[in-house]
């Protein structure tokens, strides 16, 4: 029996949800896994700000819940967002491995030695080096590169993101001892593979990296919560209370 990959998408965004499901599907198309995807119900259509990411938290356990109640527990979790709201959480919460895209990333790229990030949206640049210092891979990151335009902008049209993401990228792999660069984002899914040819230390597709790391990720201890709890789905409030 195929294992089944639920794929949360924190924002709001159907065609992301779409693209997101298709690229992961794709990158494990050699393994038995079927991969099921859904879309927050409320927060922002593109997360690129501390507070849509702080909504996006509580809607990736939200739709997370949701899933489960109709489909039960699958065999492993990634969170679609390059920044991973509500990761931590879920991992509280869930007997299986909960991934995120920027984990994911972050560690495959650590592991080839420093590393930098590219993304839409210049907001992100604070959020990434916040959550690389909490996962301890702050002293590996060389830095973050933005471009103005969002991943949900750069996705409409991937010339024209190609075209704006190469300069970043090659100012990314000129970094002191950078060894790789990662392109980060939901929306910037298939771009790594589009400017490879063109920098010079490999690229790495923060959506590909989720989808490998899903399925090797180990699971944490399952807490359940004794406090009370007001105004949350009937689905989340039953995952909450175990």
């Amino acid at each position: 029996m195929p294992r089944r990959l639920l794929l949360v998408n924190p924002n709001t965004s159907a065609p992301v949800t779409a693209r997101l499901a298709q690229h992961v599907q794709a990158a494990l198309r050699d393994e038995d896994v079927t991969v099921q995807a859904c879309t927050a119900r409320f927060g922002a259509e593109y997360i690129s700000s501390e507070a849509s990411y702080a909504v996006a938290a509580h809607a990736t356990l939200d739709a997370y819940a949701a899933a489960v109640a109709i489909d039960g527990r699958p065999d492993a979790v990634l969170v679609g967002c390059f920044g991973d709201p509500g990761v931590f959480a879920l991992r509280e919460l869930c007997p299986h491995p909960v991934t995120g895209l920027a984990e994911a990333a972050m560690r495959e790229a650590a592991a080839l030695g420093r590393f930098a990030i590219v993304t839409g949206g210049a907001a992100w640049a604070p959020m990434l080096r916040r959550l690389a210092y909490g996962l301890g891979l702050h002293e590996a990151l060389a830095g973050v590169h933005t471009v103005a335009a969002s991943g949900l902008q750069l996705s409409s049209d991937l010339d024209a993101a190609r075209a704006a993401l190469r300069p970043a990228c090659l100012a990314a792999a000129q970094g002191e001892g950078v060894r790789s660069v990662i392109v980060g984002g939901a929306g910037l899914a298939g771009l790594a593979a589009r400017l490879a040819g063109d920098v010079p230390v490999p690229l790495i597709d923060s959506v590909e990296a989720g989808a490998r790391q899903a399925l090797r990720a180990a699971p944490a201890a399952v807490a359940a919560s004794a406090v009370r709890w007001q105004g949350l789905s009937a689905p989340l409030q039953q995952l909450l209370l175990g």
